[in-house]
């Protein structure tokens, strides 16, 4: 069923371009868990091989991002361009978090939502849920909501190009540093030229790379809070310092670092990315539940509205002080 997903969410990309496969991916899913005659399968016969795609192939599909990334790409943003992303991202996370939990949401979804807008959209949200045990349908409403915002920023941001008064260069920084997606990234920078794409993709990769530490210090949060609460949820289960899909995220960094990468070996990776994500949120969006999506709606769009203005001033603040 997920690879029937798959084709549905390409064809779909295929028939309006202007679709984004993955997110077409997640929209499918929804569509499948509440039609009548389908949903039987979803939530029955299929449920554990959705449930293995949304999990086991978002971690492969995380490691083949690796390839995307080399320390030459991050050390040539120069050091003012990395403070600034990382500044960026700090203040996006901790802010998400904080109002999420003064919100009430449920579970882990301040959590999730807070690292699917600072790092890299449904990517990051597939990492950290892993390491933390996340409800399935946390982490389905969260990916909903990252994909949403991050497919509307390809629409909006190129509006505001030139009334904030960016050149291309500062327009490809900015969208590098406040669009949660590679692949929304790429969709946005490029309506401003080559010069803003390229720029956009660096700063982007650099966000991804901060994806390791971050998992890794969820991790060490998690057993510290198991080890000293026994009432914690999840106790019981000790999470790795680092799990071994971040080793091969990092593993991937290092080969393409050395130079010995054929340059058709990125290209093909990022396909097989795609369609490895494409699956896993096809996975995913099978269980969100709507009715219970709905009872937390308002809460969970007002968090995901506030977040995307967050990381837009935070990131056009440091694109300026950098630039």
């Amino acid at each position: 069923m997920a690879v029937a997903g798959v084709a549905a969410a390409w064809a779909v990309h295929r028939l309006v371009p202007a679709v984004p496969m993955l997110t077409a991916s997640v929209v499918l899913g929804v569509a499948a868990a509440h039609a009548p005659g389908v949903r039987t399968w979803v939530r029955g016969a299929c449920r554990p091989g959705l449930s293995l795609a949304g999990k086991r192939l978002m971690r492969v599909g995380i490691v083949l991002l690796g390839l995307k990334l080399s320390a030459g790409d991050v050390l040539g943003l120069g050091w003012a361009t990395v403070a600034m992303v990382v500044a960026v991202v700090a203040a996006t996370f901790s802010g998400t978090l904080w109002l999420g939990r003064r919100l009430g949401l449920r579970g882990d979804q301040p959590l999730l939502i807070a690292t699917g807008y600072s790092i890299c959209g449904a990517s990051a949200i597939g990492a950290v849920s892993e390491v933390s045990g996340s409800d399935e349908e946390d982490v389905a409403t969260s990916v909903a909501l990252v994909t949403l915002c991050g497919t509307l920023a390809i629409a909006v941001l190129p509006l505001l190009h030139h009334p904030l008064g960016l050149d291309d260069a500062q327009f490809g920084r900015w969208v590098g540093a406040g669009v949660h997606d590679v692949g929304q990234v790429v969709a946005t920078a490029q309506t401003a030229g080559p010069e803003a794409l390229t720029d956009a993709v660096l700063v982007k990769l650099m966000r991804v790379a901060l994806l390791a530490p971050l998992v890794a210090a969820v991790a060490v949060t998690l057993r510290r809070r198991r080890a000293h609460d026994p009432e914690a949820p999840g106790t019981g289960k000790r999470p790795p310092l680092v799990p071994l899909f971040v080793l091969g995220f990092l593993a991937m960094v290092g080969v393409r670092t050395t130079g010995w990468v054929p340059d058709s070996a990125p290209g093909l990776a990022q396909h097989a990315q795609e369609l490895l994500l494409a699956a896993a949120l096809f996975g995913l969006g099978s269980a969100v539940h709507l009715p219970t999506l709905v009872r937390t709606g308002g809460r969970v769009a007002a968090l995901g509205l506030c977040s995307w203005v967050v990381i837009a001033g935070a990131s056009y603040g440091g694109v300026l002080l950098t630039t």
